[in-house]
């Protein structure tokens, strides 16, 4: 008999574990601090490749669903400078076959993997406060006071995961880059020259230190990520919460770049939020703990300038999932063969991130960011 399964957080790494779990006839439990599916947004566009992402969402049985929710298109490419010259402007794929990195709405994929679970699966609005090891299982401790107890404990609690400190010392530390994200709306008809400069896909506008990211979304909108090389202290000593202050605050730090960028900020709807970007070290790696393992972000953080975190969470949860039911009766074994994987394939993803965030904002951005391009398509 294989032992249930407790899993801590419902992104998209838990979620898939839990449904390759459920493909396998093995039941698990997730607990979710967000009060439910629809407690926040989900962020913004995703591309999913062939090699890790939709690997695992082969192993979940959800190829189809998933095809269903391909972005046509999304996968335009604009590669821009500060001047606003355009280096790169690649259409997207149109046509029928799914392609090596088809983009997805990160909304839409969490829904396709809640949708897939059984009722109950999920206790939503559950804040884990505290996990101890007590003899052979974990237990977990709640906000409302209350204990369960486990002998299958997997963290899929993102960065600052609380199942993490029972198997490593390690704590995810600041890159060195900010970024502020905003939103725009309705683009096409409110915000017509930052549509135009974004494009139907992503946008990468580079600068030495500093850029813009953005993304076209499924439902009209722009999602801007506006990237700064900053000391770790400089995103408290802004007043977000205030936009016209926050606002001006950026601006100034664009100051020569073209207008065209200026707009990306003037003319943003709603908060502007602003995030730290943390990573794990890049060989991080823990001593085999029974009972106990990690995936994701949990397990690898790292900076989002590879494109791996959602595809490396989502393999991680079915490679999890298919050991786990390879290893009927046997938890050891399984986690032990889990890990045996999991450590070099992070490790490389998070060595190509540290990588890419140098790429994008060195002093020769972004023609550091084009030369590599440029060198993956000639080895394809």
């Amino acid at each position: 008999m294989t032992t249930p399964v407790t899993i801590i957080g419902a992104g998209l790494g838990g979620l898939t574990l839990a449904r390759v779990l459920h493909v396998h006839g093995i039941p698990s439990t997730i607990y979710e601090l967000d009060a439910s599916p629809h407690a926040r947004t989900q962020g913004g566009m995703l591309d999913i490749h062939d090699y890790n992402g939709q690997v695992a969402v082969k192993a979940a049985g959800l190829f189809e669903q998933f095809k269903k929710i391909i972005h046509p298109g999304g996968e335009a490419t604009r590669i821009l400078d500060k001047h606003g010259t355009v280096h790169t402007d690649e259409p997207g794929d149109d046509g029928d076959d799914v392609g090596g990195r088809p983009e997805v709405d990160r909304g839409d994929l969490r829904k396709m993997l809640l949708d897939s679970l059984p009722e109950g699966t999920i206790h939503w609005g559950t804040k884990v406060t505290a996990v101890t090891s007590r003899g052979s299982g974990h237990e977990l401790t709640f906000a409302d006071g209350s204990t369960t107890t486990t002998a299958l404990l997997v963290g899929a609690d993102g960065a600052w995961s609380r199942v993490r400190p029972l198997l490593s010392d390690a704590k995810p530390a600041y890159t060195g880059v900010s970024f502020i994200e905003l939103e725009h709306h309705d683009a096409a008809k409110r915000h017509p020259g930052p549509a135009k400069t974004v494009g139907a896909g992503m946008l990468f506008a580079l600068g030495a230190g500093q850029g813009f990211l953005a993304h076209a979304e499924t439902d009209g909108s722009l999602h801007i990520y506006i990237a700064l090389t900053k000391p770790a202290d400089w995103i408290d000593s802004v007043d977000w919460t205030d936009n016209d202050k926050g606002k001006a605050v950026l601006l100034a730090e664009f100051a020569d770049w073209a207008p065209e960028f200026h707009a990306l900020i003037t003319e943003a709807d709603g908060a502007l939020v602003p995030r730290t970007i943390n990573a794990l070290p890049i060989q991080h790696r823990w001593n085999r703990v029974p009972g106990v393992t990690l995936l994701g972000d949990a397990a690898h953080v790292m900076s989002p300038f590879a494109g791996e975190g959602a595809n490396l969470a989502m393999l991680d949860g079915a490679e999890l999932g298919k050991t786990i039911a390879a290893h009927p009766g046997n938890i050891e074994a399984a986690l032990a063969a889990y890990e045996m994987d999991l450590f070099p394939r992070s490790a490389e993803a998070a060595e190509q991130a540290a990588r890419g965030l140098e790429l994008c904002f060195d002093e020769r951005a972004p023609h550091s960011l084009l030369d590599q391009f440029a060198a993956h398509a000639e080895a394809q």
